[in-house]
């Protein structure tokens, strides 16, 4: 338990200078750290061939940001299939099937990093880093380029077509990535270097096993494992090297290791709290937004770990003692296995040091549900642009209830603006069950390894893995298949993109809209009242989007093996 309290403390001791950095580094406003960077920045727009001062109507950033993703996915393609055929393949890895590369790429490309393969077997160190290792910057770093361009649009106070457009996409990701990803990453890369992470080109080493009658030789697969690792978690990207993850001790290899990389899961998301109330000057909505995002964590983490501290419950008809160990390195225990899995949920990344398939059935549920609800700090940049959907949404409902027109910080919110708001929340439930359904139905091709209740909760777990652009798994599934790959490509694609732009295009609308003067029958966002109305739209949409599926699940398990 203390150590749980020592990870939560260190987040946030470090989140709240990070956030300040993180405020200015981005700011329109001119600041000191503009000459260091604008030596690195000023050369890659050349390059590109990029007007960095050209305002773009959310349009054009939406349209901007589908061209550079489109063309990530095919050259990462690309490059997964012809591998074989590349350079700094020193363990002469082939190339992947056709379905598994570019399940891969859509994969990385939406900052899911949902893995349907081993990557220390199948990728090369070219696949790796030139491919796996770009879209993990790049990715985190558009959906943070996102937030600040809603957070100038919606949240700074400005006359009606005022702003001209929501900003340039090609500028705030180059910020992005420059004076934010960058340097975090190279910090991380060395603290975890220092406990023994590899970072080496080599091949894999050949090692004389002391037990020869097993096995004599083992290989031990090399590369510049800590710069991947690195970016997995501070870009709440989550695929790494190993196929295992973290629970690797080639990744994850000393207690400090453990600790730095749960940290590293929640600092962005939690420092964007900071940056976003600085950059918008609305402090007390954003403390509001904090509230909210930390009572959720503190309930699920607390679940979660209540869970895992009970003996299996697939063997409580053996009276088992203790906690539920299957599943978990012994070296961390139950209590940072399950923050790690709780966190790793609730913020979309989707790494793992313990396998979520051998958790307690109520662990299971729980995140299902922080993956269900994914505005719990959520992704970089995408968490809080989710909890902006739900925002609008009890303001809508909130506007109602008090009898006034529906309005969003003094802007009317029309039927445009809630056709596509109600598109987003919905698109959730409907895609993710819509292809649950499919797949039970077929059974050939659902591959799940058990075949009662725990057998739906693997194919729930993969589709909400892949619509949260979280990427962990019920990992008893075989899901390198061309149905698997394929469906999953559907929910990657719809659960990136819809969430993210939809609250860019209502950002957008409302900025050429008229300010409505606050009255006394206004609807003060940044009060409790309205932060607790918010919470409840929360669960109440998907407790009805999910709640029947979860008893199919999860529920029913926990009724007939135990919880």
């Amino acid at each position: 338990m203390n150590d749980m309290i020592a990870i939560y403390a260190i987040v946030a001791l470090l989140g709240v200078p990070l956030g300040i950095y993180i405020a200015r580094a981005l700011s329109t406003q001119p600041s000191r750290i503009d000459t260091l960077f604008r030596v690195i920045e000023t050369p890659i727009y050349r390059l590109a061939g990029v007007n960095s001062q050209s305002v773009m109507t959310w349009q054009v950033y939406a349209l901007a940001i589908l061209k550079l993703h489109v063309g990530l996915i095919l050259l990462a393609w690309l490059v997964f299939m012809c591998q074989g055929l590349l350079p700094l393949n020193p363990d002469g890895i082939p190339g992947m099937k056709w379905d598994t590369a570019l399940h891969t790429a859509v994969s990385f490309a939406t900052n899911t990093n949902q893995q349907h393969y081993s990557g220390q077997a199948q990728l090369s160190h070219l696949s790796q880093t030139f491919a796996i290792v770009t879209l993990q910057f790049l990715t985190p770093a558009t959906g943070l380029a996102v937030l600040v361009a809603i957070a100038r649009t919606l949240l700074v106070a400005r006359p009606a077509g005022a702003l001209k457009g929501v900003g340039n996409y090609y500028h705030d990701l180059t910020r992005t990535v420059v004076r934010v990803m960058l340097p975090l990453a190279a910090v991380v890369a060395l603290l975890l270097t220092s406990q023994g992470v590899p970072s080496s080109y080599q091949a894999a080493h050949q090692v004389e096993m002391l037990d020869s009658q097993v096995e004599e030789v083992q290989s031990i697969p090399l590369g510049p494992v800590a710069s991947m690792v690195a970016i997995k978690q501070l870009g709440t990207n989550g695929g790494g090297w190993y196929g295992p993850n973290s629970s690797v001790p080639l990744e994850n290899p000393t207690p400090l290791a453990n600790v730095i990389e749960t940290a590293s899961l929640t600092i962005i998301p939690f420092a964007l709290l900071i940056a976003i109330a600085l950059i918008s000057g609305r402090r007390r909505l954003m403390m509001g937004i904090g509230a909210v995002m930390l009572t959720f964590s503190l309930i699920s983490t607390s679940v979660v770990v209540s869970s895992e501290r009970m003996p299996n419950a697939a063997l409580s008809e053996l009276s088992q003692p203790g906690a539920n160990l299957e599943g978990k390195e012994l070296r961390f225990g139950t209590d940072l296995s399950a923050l790690w899995g709780s966190w790793t949920t609730q913020t979309s990344n989707g790494s793992v040091n313990a396998m979520h398939d051998s958790f307690n059935p109520m662990g299971g549920m729980m995140v299902l549900m922080d993956m269900f609800v994914n505005v719990t700090f959520g992704g970089v940049g995408v968490g809080l642009i989710g909890f902006f959907l739900y925002l609008m949404l009890a303001a809508f409902v909130g506007s109602l209830m008090v009898g006034r027109a529906p309005e969003l910080f003094g802007k009317p919110l029309e039927t445009r603006e809630m056709r596509w708001i109600s598109l987003a929340i919905l698109a959730q439930p409907l895609v993710i069950l819509g292809l649950s359904a499919l797949t039970v139905a077929m059974p050939s091709a659902a591959g799940t390894s058990n075949p009662g209740f725990h057998g739906l909760s693997q194919v729930l777990y993969e589709f909400t893995s892949a619509f949260a652009n979280n990427g962990s798994g019920f990992e008893g599934l075989g899901d390198d298949t061309p149905w698997w790959n394929l469906a999953c490509v559907i929910a990657l694609m719809v659960g990136r993109f819809l969430p993210m732009l939809v609250p860019l295009a209502v950002a957008g609308w409302l900025a050429a809209k008229r300010t409505a003067p606050a009255g006394r029958g206004t609807l003060p966002m940044d009060s409790p009242a309205f932060m607790g109305l918010t919470a409840g739209v929360i669960v109440i949409v998907n407790l009805l989007g999910f709640l029947p599926a979860l008893v199919l699940g999860p529920i029913a398990e926990a009724v007939t093996q135990g919880f």
